[in-house]
């Protein structure tokens, strides 16, 4: 049974890479960090996503030898000017936390009245194989509001109103086959699986 690995310990996006891989390319596994010998991890110290994520694929291909992705995402809210971006991960400092990112990303949109808290989650899937590499990019455009709902997501979901839905349900209120169809890990994660028939 064909394997590839995904950079991640994060149980979520294994499960949507699992799910997404199930309807494209059935009978591949899909194996983490916590499935393979350890290796040195690199420091995600690129000022964009496709840096960050090249970083992690290249190492995780150099250290298994197994066709790798690695995923690079965050959020980026206009009145910010695009950030935190790459630093969504560690907005708030370290340790990493989701919530008290959420809540310092509130209070920094606190004065900033609704029709101006536009933002998309970004996310960048790069592979790396013995044929070379590729990278590909995923989308999704909302709004941030004003309190925490949702608890089937993860990072910013709670706090983030997908456009591409017919009601105000943040991305961690809608069910993982909802949010799999319009979210940006989707979006890039969907483009990869057809691609990785071809490789596998």
């Amino acid at each position: 049974m064909p394997e590839v690995f995904l950079a991640s310990r994060n149980a979520k996006k294994l499960g949507e890479l699992e799910r997404i891989l199930a309807e494209v390319a059935p009978g591949v596994t899909v194996v983490g960090l916590d499935d393979v010998d350890a290796y040195p991890e690199p420091i995600e110290d690129e000022a964009t996503f496709v840096g960050n994520a090249l970083l992690k694929a290249r190492a995780g291909f150099a250290a298994t030898g197994l066709v790798s992705l690695a995923d690079d995402s965050g959020i980026c809210v206009d009145a910010l000017n695009g950030m935190p971006g790459v630093l969504s991960a560690r907005w708030s400092g370290k340790p990493k936390s989701d919530e008290r990112n959420n809540r310092l990303l509130l209070e920094q949109l606190e004065d900033v009245p609704d029709d101006r808290r536009g933002a998309h989650f970004v996310s960048v899937v790069a592979v790396c194989h013995a044929g070379g590499e590729f990278v590909v990019t995923g989308e999704m455009h909302g709004h941030v509001i004003r309190e925490l709902r949702g608890t089937d997501g993860f990072g910013y979901d709670v706090l983030f109103v997908p456009d591409d839905t017919d009601d105000d349900r943040t991305s961690a209120e809608l069910s993982k086959a909802e949010k799999d169809s319009i979210s940006h890990r989707g979006k890039a994660l969907r483009e990869v699986a057809s691609r990785l028939l071809e490789i596998l």
